[in-house]
């Protein structure tokens, strides 16, 4: 690593410009000019049209769909930067792409989230910047430091404000539950920050993106329950979740939310025709949608991202994002 200066640059592939455009605002820069584009056979072309030497750099980049060609122009940026001479780079990914396939599920399986660490270590990051990993082993397959930010927080204000405890029985009222098993740790940890009990929902997943609800674990009878996950793809699991909750457990109301919306094929359909009452998400994977949706939100993570650049370069602990 080239020692860097007090230059800070921020760079953005086409993942999500938007999003870089307003860590830029919030942190008072001018977004860096970089043309980056693709041939007609699809190879990803980045130009850097202003000087990185020396310079702390930041490139800004969601691995979301479609996953490889926004993964193809990260790891380009990175190249083009590192040959420019830039001091440091930090690869800053909202939503990590692979993070599923974090073992070896059956024989034979590749563990793909590491070839994608790997891959970005080699192209020449010299550091990671993300939120909420589908699974916390991720941070140990890259050779390089990671920061991991949680999505948990923006949850916990935006609730606590829907639902004060001056006026609502948190203990008594509500319950955050947790889709499935696995998700029990996270759902867990949500449910001590906003003084609310947990229950969780047992299911057999069949085959990929497929659930069957078994059972529910804890009461949530007459109560309002916020679902809590760190993704949602089909929506299948969730909404079927939610379903079980009213139709088994006898809940009063279905709330959820989660860090990333990847949102593909049915998942608008199937969470506007659920029992969900509100869909809330953060913006770390742009929205594609563009009809308005009355259950869906979005909740503006670029101003905990801004915060944490400002530490990383200023080489203090992010502790406090937490």
């Amino acid at each position: 690593m080239i020692a860097y200066s007090e230059s800070i640059k921020v760079f953005t592939g086409n993942s999500n410009p938007e999003f870089a455009k307003t860590i830029c605002k919030e942190l008072g820069i001018e977004l860096g000019n970089a043309d980056v584009k693709h041939f007609a056979d699809g190879e990803a072309s980045v130009s850097l049209v202003e000087t990185v030497r020396g310079a702390d750099v930041f490139l800004i980049q969601s691995t979301c769909k479609p996953v490889n060609d926004n993964l193809m122009e990260l790891l380009v940026m990175i190249d083009a930067c590192r040959r420019a001479s830039a001091g440091r780079i930090t690869a800053v990914i909202p939503y990590f792409g692979y993070a599923r396939q974090d073992r070896k599920a059956k024989s034979r399986d590749p563990i793909s989230a590491k070839l994608v660490a790997n891959m970005l270590t080699v192209a020449g990051a010299d550091r990671i910047l993300t939120m909420d990993l589908h699974a916390n082993q991720i941070q140990g397959f890259f050779d390089i430091p990671l920061d991991h930010l949680l999505g948990a927080p923006s949850f916990v204000e935006y609730y606590m404000n829907k639902f004060p405890e001056d006026k609502f029985d948190h203990e008594n009222d509500f319950v955050v539950v947790s889709p499935d098993v696995g998700s029990v740790a996270r759902a867990r940890n949500f449910a001590q920050k906003v003084h609310m009990n947990l229950a969780i929902v047992d299911k057999r997943r069949p085959k990929a993106n497929v659930s069957e609800v078994m059972n529910i674990i804890g009461d949530v009878k007459g109560k309002t329950c916020i679902l809590y996950d760190d993704m949602v793809d089909t929506a299948g699991s969730l909404c079927n979740a939610a379903k079980a909750l009213v139709e088994v457990g006898g809940a009063k109301e279905v709330y959820a939310c989660a860090t990333h919306g990847v949102l593909s094929g049915p998942a608008y359909e199937r969470l506007e025709n659920s029992v969900i009452s509100e869909m809330l998400f953060l913006n770390t994977i742009p929205e594609v949608n563009n009809t308005p949706s009355g259950k869906i939100k979005f909740l503006d993570v670029a101003p905990v991202f801004a915060r944490a650049i400002e530490h990383i370069h200023g080489a203090t602990s992010i502790a406090d994002l937490f």
